[in-house]
């Protein structure tokens, strides 16, 4: 199967940011790629109003998405924010293409190093998988990466490959982990993890203030038994890759830690 990561800078204008999404679809599309995936908060960036810019999943911003997946003849999966509860919006990713239509809301929100993701978002309660070319693919969104129970949770339910969509928060030692947590998932499930972030505002001389998170780059690929296939760098990219998907059965009879997990 023939991914493409695209590692970009969504801004707050939701129609310049769907002109971003159609562009990188087709360069994905051109490369041979079926499948393109986008980070979260692709509709808008955060630090802004995000109640004023969520739309529901029949709203134009995702009617739009659907449209340049059935335009263009490719899978597209970006993040965008729905109506939640109490004035509050859910994190959301959008799946759209082949057949496809289905999303993702973010279960563990980031409350975590000064940023209070919960005052402003409703959290999911369920794991999503679609299936694509006849692969299970578990969804996953950024903070969801420091949680092995939900990548698990996707390799039983049959994924091979786990897409995490993400807006990384900045600061000393994140990138790192956010390469270690990508790999140590990976493991945990083996299955492929494709983790896909934001790039980084300074890479393009952007200033960085506060503390909404906006992205590191490193997006990255691992494949089922933790090894580094593609790495992006921090600036805007494209990053088209080939998974061998027979790696996964033969890492989980190398590696059977699915079969050997015990229930403490």
């Amino acid at each position: 199967m023939r991914i493409a990561l695209a590692q970009v800078l969504s801004t707050a204008d939701p129609q310049r940011n769907l002109v971003t999404v159609r562009d990188h679809a087709r360069q994905a599309k051109e490369a041979g790629a079926t499948l393109v995936v986008f980070p979260e908060a692709m509709q808008v960036s955060f630090g802004h109003d995000l109640a004023k810019y969520a739309q529901a999943l029949d709203g134009p911003w995702a009617t739009l998405i659907r449209q340049q997946a059935r335009e263009i003849g490719i899978t597209i999966a970006a993040g965008m924010f729905t109506p939640g509860e109490g004035g509050r919006v859910r994190n959301t990713l959008l799946v759209a293409g082949d057949g496809i239509d289905t999303h993702y809301d973010k279960i563990h929100l980031y409350d975590a190093f000064g940023y209070a993701e919960s005052d402003s978002v409703t959290p999911g309660q369920s794991p999503v998988q679609f299936k694509h070319e006849g692969t299970i693919i578990g969804l996953a969104t950024c903070y969801d990466l420091r949680f092995p129970r939900l990548f698990t949770r996707h390799a039983q339910a049959g994924a091979a490959i786990c897409i995490v969509s993400a807006s990384w928060g900045q600061g000393e030692g994140k990138a790192e982990q956010w390469t270690t947590l990508a790999q140590a998932r990976a493991l945990d499930s083996t299955t492929f993890v494709v983790a896909v972030d934001q790039a980084d505002p300074q890479s393009v001389g952007r200033t960085v203030t506060g503390t909404a998170p906006l992205g590191v780059g490193h997006s990255l690929v691992v494949d089922p038994l933790g090894r580094i296939i593609a790495r992006a760098g921090a600036e805007p990219e494209l990053l088209v890759v080939d998974l061998d998907l027979d790696q996964v059965e033969v890492a989980r009879k190398q590696l059977p830690v699915l079969a050997n997990e015990v229930d403490l």
